[in-house]
């Protein structure tokens, strides 16, 4: 990858060393949330594709949501860890932005990934007796594709502009990763176009997809209501109510930290809602699945009994 001429060969990142008791406490937390994310997203996984009960479109989305949360944490957390535990902060500056396109493709990704979760549970909720034809795989396929093409090209054409401003040699991130909002704050020029520009894709990635999920849940909760049956209605609010929780965490904390003026941001508010929703939400998302999902727990006792076996 080529270096800007202007830009440092190597970053330090601050994180949060100027706390020196809160970064250990910070590392045995993130280093748990990591390995709890790594062993219930592959589980979900596993147990998705292995239970043809759950060859369904529901799980065909939700193990992709477990696919891209694996990548997703795993593009922060380890070298979030190497370099809270190093008294050298350094990182190479094609390592920051390596990490900078893919963190920015897979919560691209995401925010696509979860308005395509809620078409398909209001098909299922609004629309029961067609939802087979409705929600074919073809369709499952391309709406998936979609999500994770979108997020490519977003980060191509954001990261890229981002990557062309000169640093001048500065090279103190005061952050936990490389992150867009953060470099663009870096910049010793006039970021006035890449700060519309990404407030432009924050808009069509954050604001379009959660009013177009509130716009679905709305219909979901007008079809709820019709239900006679007081049981039925709690098993179709239980069907949505888990992706409901995912979606108002995983947005709350990301329009926290982008659709806000770059220069505006507090340092300490910016670090930890970055770590919410790159460390803490990718671990809630199997969390919320299993415990409120029979079909996933039933998958689950086969998966460990069957190893158990062999």
């Amino acid at each position: 990858m080529k270096q800007n001429s202007s830009s440092p060969g190597v970053f330090v990142l601050l994180g949060f060393s100027d706390k020196p008791q809160l970064e250990i406490v910070l590392f045995v937390v993130i280093l748990i949330f990591y390995i709890l994310n790594l062993v219930g997203n592959t589980i979900i996984i596993l147990a998705s594709c292995r239970d043809p009960k759950l060859h369904t479109p529901m799980y065909f989305f939700l193990t992709n949501l477990s696919l891209l949360d694996l990548c997703f944490t795993t593009s922060v957390a380890p070298q979030l860890l190497v370099t809270m535990r190093r008294k050298d902060k350094t990182m190479s500056y094609s390592g920051c932005i390596a990490q900078l396109y893919v963190a920015m493709e897979l919560g691209s990704t995401e925010c696509i990934l979860l308005t395509v979760m809620a078409y398909d549970r209001y098909a299922a909720v609004c629309r029961p007796l067609h939802y087979a034809v409705i929600m074919h795989r073809r369709l499952c396929l391309s709406l998936a594709a979609t999500a994770w093409l979108s997020g490519l090209a977003t980060s191509l054409i954001q990261c890229s502009l981002t990557i062309q401003l000169p640093l001048c040699g500065h090279n103190h991130l005061d952050h936990i990763f490389c992150e867009v909002p953060v470099l663009i704050k870096l910049a010793c020029v006039d970021t006035t176009f890449n700060e519309a520009q990404l407030f432009v894709a924050s808009v069509v990635f954050l604001v379009v997809p959660v009013s177009l999920i509130l716009i679905s849940y709305g219909y979901i909760t007008q079809a709820i209501l019709r239900i006679k049956s007081a049981s039925g209605r709690r098993r179709a609010f239980g069907t949505c109510s888990s992706h409901l929780v995912v979606v108002i965490i995983f947005y709350g904390t990301i329009i926290f930290m982008y659709l806000q003026p770059v220069k505006s941001r507090s340092k300490d508010q910016g670090k930890f809602v970055s770590l919410f929703y790159t460390i803490v939400t990718p671990l809630l998302n199997p969390l919320i699945y299993t415990l409120r999902n029979k079909d996933v727990k039933g998958a689950l006792i086969k998966l460990i009994l069957g190893k158990a076996r062999g």
